[in-house]
């Protein structure tokens, strides 16, 4: 089954322009930070980040250069079999016990495992009833 725990992520909005992306991940590339996780995207002349790394501390003075004001959360990172219906099983103990789940995303390449980032209205509870 799966297994979660609970990780750090560091998030941002700026202004939304070409090349931001690339902007951002040479940032923290420069300061040799591998991203283990990202959700980007934009919205109304807006870009918005959230990302998981390596070490967030150097991400985040490397990203400081770029004029942003970098938050850092605490969301449930989720490492499930990279199967059908493994997604399914996660959300339905967090659904089962009443917890709303804000947002999520993940990734699952042709290994045996997926990650996924969760953020929800209960991460201590989230976390508790995917580990049993």
């Amino acid at each position: 089954m799966a297994k979660a725990k609970k990780v750090k992520q560091i998030s941002f909005g700026t202004k939304d322009r070409p090349r931001l992306l690339a902007e951002v991940t040479a940032a923290i590339s420069g300061a040799r930070v591998n991203i283990t996780a990202i959700c980007a995207y934009g919205m109304d002349k807006k870009a918005y980040f959230m990302l998981n790394t390596s070490s967030n501390a150097k991400a985040k003075k490397a990203l400081s250069r770029l004029g942003v004001k970098i938050d850092e959360d605490d969301v449930v990172a989720v490492e499930m079999p990279n199967r059908a219906g493994a997604l399914q099983k996660v959300a339905k103990r967090i659904g089962d016990a009443g917890i709303n789940i804000y947002y999520m995303c993940g990734t699952a390449a042709a290994g045996k495992t997926a990650i996924c980032i969760f953020k929800t209205a209960n991460d201590a509870k989230a976390i508790k009833v995917i580990n049993k």
